[in-house]
């Protein structure tokens, strides 16, 4: 048996040995809330910071600024790093996870934050995204730690807690603050597949104002909501026109547009004098997100500005870039790809992701970047914002023993 079948051996001995634990603990964070909104999401950080040194973790505590929470739209925020150091030289390998989800919402067959078993799969909101690599990282550096295969270079974990409204106090502050400037970064993924790409994301709020009337006399008045029927007529015909553009990243299609929030009115007997609608603009990394803003823009306005009596005003909510690949990307990939055949005997693909994600903000930063973790192959296998979130425990196992033999390898590069 040669020495890198020996050292493969050890590590991946030394997870199915603290299996149990991890499992544990994982259920743990389960069970505690962080739904974002509302976003308060302190409490989770300092019950994970405990689970971390109970592992023998030092754990760092960077609570966001008030101001930029608020600003955020959130409560609260703690944004955790652990920082384990090898050896002199080598590289630095960021490992990032978030710990805030979605509210549950209705038609769980289960506590939503009940941690529950059943079948050897664990049932929970956020289970899957992204508490579960929250386990998946913490307990692939803990075998790395015991195995003492690594000798140079460094691991560092970063948990944070703002990726369900676009990152900027999480990631985005990491990088921004100069906290961490790692070689190479994992951040939360499925798997049975690494993501190299993924969309990026405008979300942008439309006033449609027009003037009211009693609703027997509406000839004296400006009707908004008859105007905002004529722009989601244009933006649907919008839609249509962006299944034309395809990305030639395997695994992502085409632009998409929903409306997701309409609100307005102010009685039954009143002609409506102001409409809200927020957009969701999904866009394929070929796409130049400036470019975008400004001709959804456009045309919001074209369609407005010609009706009489109306006024409209635009409002950016988001702009979350996509996730292109970097240079150096592929070093990142091809391990963890040949890593997980070891593991699971079948080819892992490399593919993008119609959905966004906090691994923009590294690679954005010039950091080679990838998309890997525990979880099936898709967000819609795992019940991922649905009801009955749910991660078959072996996969949780399998990524763990992936990423630590991926750390290992290119630490010892």
């Amino acid at each position: 048996m040669s020495q890198n079948t020996n050292n493969t051996k050890n590590l991946i001995d030394i997870i199915d040995a603290h299996r149990q634990e991890e499992i544990d603990f994982l259920g743990e964070l389960v069970k505690v809330a962080s739904d974002n909104p509302p976003g308060d999401c302190a409490p989770h950080a300092e019950r994970a910071a405990a689970l971390l040194e109970g592992l023998g973790f030092a754990v760092e505590r960077h609570p966001v600024p008030q101001e930029a929470v608020k600003a955020n739209g959130m409560i609260s925020a703690t944004n955790l790093m652990v920082r384990k150091r090898f050896g002199a030289g080598g590289k630095v390998v960021a490992l990032n996870a978030h710990g805030d989800v979605v509210p549950p919402g209705e038609g769980w067959s289960v506590d939503p934050f009940g941690a529950v078993i059943k079948d050897g799969v664990m049932y929970g909101r956020g289970v899957a995204v992204s508490k579960s690599d929250f386990a998946t990282y913490a307990f692939a550096l803990k075998a790395l730690e015991e195995s003492g295969l690594v000798h140079k270079g460094a691991i560092e974990l970063h948990l944070t807690y703002d990726e369900e409204v676009g990152g900027a106090i999480g990631p985005g502050l990491i990088v921004e603050q100069g906290l961490s400037k790692p070689d190479y970064v994992i951040s939360a993924g499925f798997s049975y597949n690494v993501v190299v790409a993924h969309n990026g994301c405008l979300h942008l709020e439309v006033r449609v104002e027009g003037k009211s009337a009693h609703a027997a006399r509406p000839d004296t008045g400006v009707d908004a909501l008859e105007a905002a029927t004529k722009l989601l007529t244009a933006l649907y015909a919008l839609r249509e026109r962006y299944k034309a553009a395809h990305s030639k990243v395997v695994g992502i299609d085409h632009p998409t547009l929903t409306v997701g929030l309409i609100s307005g009115g102010i009685n039954t007997n009143v002609v409506p004098d102001v409409v809200t609608m927020r957009i969701d603009r999904r866009m394929i990394p070929e796409e130049n997100p400036a470019e975008v803003e400004r001709d959804l823009v456009a045309e919001i306005e074209r369609v407005l500005t010609a009706i009489p009596g109306i006024r409209v005003k635009t409002k950016r909510i988001l702009l979350a870039r996509p996730f292109t690949p970097q240079p150096g990307q592929e070093v990142l990939v091809s391990a963890l790809q040949r890593h997980a055949k070891t593991v699971m005997g079948i080819d892992i693909p490399a593919e993008g992701v119609p959905l966004y994600t906090d691994a923009r903000l590294y690679s954005a930063a010039g950091i080679p970047t990838a998309l890997y973790g525990a979880g099936p192959r898709s967000l819609l296998e795992a019940n991922g914002h649905r009801a009955d979130e749910k991660l078959v425990l072996d996969d949780l196992i399998k990524a763990t023993k992936v990423v630590a033999l991926t750390l290992a390898e290119l630490l010892a590069a």
